[in-house]
């Protein structure tokens, strides 16, 4: 499971050019929800061979704020309770503030690994400016310069030191010895956590826990049909409040890293709400993840024939990039249609994880090109070799040949089409990678 950095900070600190520096982009949000954009973003960063999640916040009060500035503190304080490692932002040139002061005191409470990063230390590494942040009793200050990208790599391997150590995990081999992780994500009120009680068949909280603590994502072990799976609630934490309440029921920190984890994920969607921004959201991440997918349309039962059109109109429109996902309509209260639904569970599974001979792949691949060539580009027309598995879960073709930088994405989709036929693989992404040979006559030394 990814491991949760947040940066935590005053306001104009910095945090948000650290937050891109970290995610590689500027538009890095993961998560767009009502109330949250202004104040977190969600990103997913890469050091040292390790993934992670970054959690961007807004400018943090921890001394009784009011208004607007309460709500973000709640916010802050959330992505802190979520967090394995704090990064807490100060400014070099700004100097120490009273606000600092009450930040380390609510992060040393709160009993967090924290780093300090001492921004806007461009030229001022040695600079004895820096003494005074040891007083906020944090640990060794890092001074970087985030719009720079000084002192970054020092300051995130220090990170890599204080997260908890990486889960082993079992060889490709093993695949069939270790349980099927199954994912259950959606927005609030959903029936997330109906539908787990319906398998399990016993009523269990899973979807609650007490304001403002930590919280992992529940994980519950399930043997059915002889086939064992370790089901994944992504339900988050839940507060009282009306302007927040469903924001907080939905942790989507959590969200993120159990659909990164799982094997399947379920997306679970409301018959009677239609398909909304935050479901094309968690759907975007899971295609971005290489997920195998199953997309559950509850409360079927309690639509009328008016919501039901609405839904698949705004199914086709807002997810049409999962086509390839099966849908299954199903009651988790009334326990109608999970039959069918473990079925596209185990196909979703088998599709994402099977084998695909390269003698197959290759008459597949040369039997597509007879049947439609790609385009030439100019002086240019692709031709394509062989091809063969390049990984699995998702499912990787790789697809050798020359001038191959030519090929377009509707070709690829093509060849998509014909090997997703050929191989009957439903619920999971397919990649396809193409790589030329290199032409010895470019770049010869003269």
């Amino acid at each position: 499971m990814k491991p949760v950095v947040a940066l935590v900070g005053r306001a104009n600190v910095g945090k948000s050019t650290l937050f891109n520096r970290l995610t590689g982009t500027r538009d890095a949000i993961v998560a767009d929800l009502p109330g949250l954009t202004r104040d977190r973003h969600y990103g997913d960063a890469k050091f040292g061979g390790r993934e992670l999640i970054v959690v961007d916040t807004g400018g943090f009060e921890p001394q009784k704020p009011t208004g607007i500035v309460a709500a973000m503190a709640r916010q802050t304080m959330q992505a802190v309770a979520e967090a394995d490692a704090v990064i807490f932002v100060v400014d070099l040139r700004a100097g120490l503030s009273a606000q600092d002061h009450d930040i380390a005191r609510y992060l040393r409470q709160a009993g967090k690994r924290v780093l300090l990063a001492v921004n806007k230390a461009e030229g001022m590494s040695d600079s004895p400016r820096l003494a005074e942040f040891h007083e906020l009793g944090i640990g060794e200050p890092h001074p970087i310069s985030a719009a720079h990208g000084q002192g970054i790599r020092s300051l995130m391997e220090a990170v890599l030191e204080v997260l908890p150590p990486p889960a082993h995990e079992p060889e490709e081999g093993d695949e069939g010895e270790r349980p099927i992780r199954l994912a259950v994500a959606g927005r609030p009120n959903v029936g997330k956590s109906t539908l787990i009680n319906a398998w399990l068949g016993e009523e269990r909280l899973v979807a609650f826990d007490q304001p403002g603590t930590t919280r992992d994502a529940i994980r519950v072990p399930l043997e059915r049909g002889g086939r064992r799976y370790e089901l994944i609630d992504t339900a988050g934490l839940r507060r009282k409040g009306r302007v927040f309440e469903a924001v907080e029921k939905f942790s989507v920190v959590k969200t993120l890293q159990a659909i990164a984890d799982a094997h399947v994920v379920v997306l679970l969607l409301d018959a009677t709400q239609g398909v909304g921004e935050q479901d094309a959201h968690i759907a975007g991440y899971i295609l971005d993840a290489g997920r195998a997918v199953v997309i559950a349309v509850n409360k079927w039962d309690a639509a009328d024939r008016y919501q039901r059109e609405q839904f698949e109109r705004s199914l086709e429109q807002r997810l049409a990039f999962l086509r390839y996902a099966p849908r299954v309509h199903i009651s988790a209260l009334k326990r109608q249609g999970l039959g069918p639904l473990w079925k596209a569970i185990g196909e979703a599974y088998a599709s994402a994880t099977r084998k695909l001979p390269t003698p197959v792949l290759t008459r597949l691949v040369l039997d597509a090109v007879a049947h439609q060539a790609p385009k030439r580009a100019g002086a240019f027309r692709p031709k394509l070799r062989y091809a063969h598995q390049g990984g699995m879960n998702p499912p990787i073709v790789v697809i050798h040949g020359t001038a191959l930088e030519h090929v377009t994405d509707a070709y690829k989709r093509y060849l998509e089409g014909r090997i997703r036929e050929h191989f009957q693989l439903v619920g999971t992404p397919l990649r396809i990678e193409l790589r030329s040979a290199r032409n010895p006559f470019v770049e010869r030394d003269t």
